[in-house]
């Protein structure tokens, strides 16, 4: 098994989108990550309106009326939500 290790340095969020099965994260520095809704149950089923109320924190994306908050070094590492796992 690798170890996947992210310099975070200057990697933050500056602007967020929706299609209607990914979150598209567009960087500071103009790349986009790319993940399933279906990782993010929270976002999925939610309505526009709270999809775009959302606040860039340093470290990533918080969603306060979802109480979502999405790291980009999760996201780039490929991590679905906690609030996806199934066990709970």
């Amino acid at each position: 098994m690798t170890i996947l290790e992210i310099e975070v340095g200057d990697l933050q969020a500056a602007s967020v989108e929706f299609t209607p099965t990914d979150l598209v994260v567009t960087l500071t520095d103009g790349r986009k990550i790319v993940t399933p809704l279906a990782w993010y149950p929270r976002l999925l089923k939610a309505s526009a309106a709270e999809c775009g109320d959302y606040e860039i924190m340093p470290m990533g994306i918080h969603w306060p009326s979802l109480d979502e908050d999405l790291s980009i070094v999760g996201m780039l590492k490929g991590q679905p939500s906690a609030s996806s796992d199934s066990r709970g």
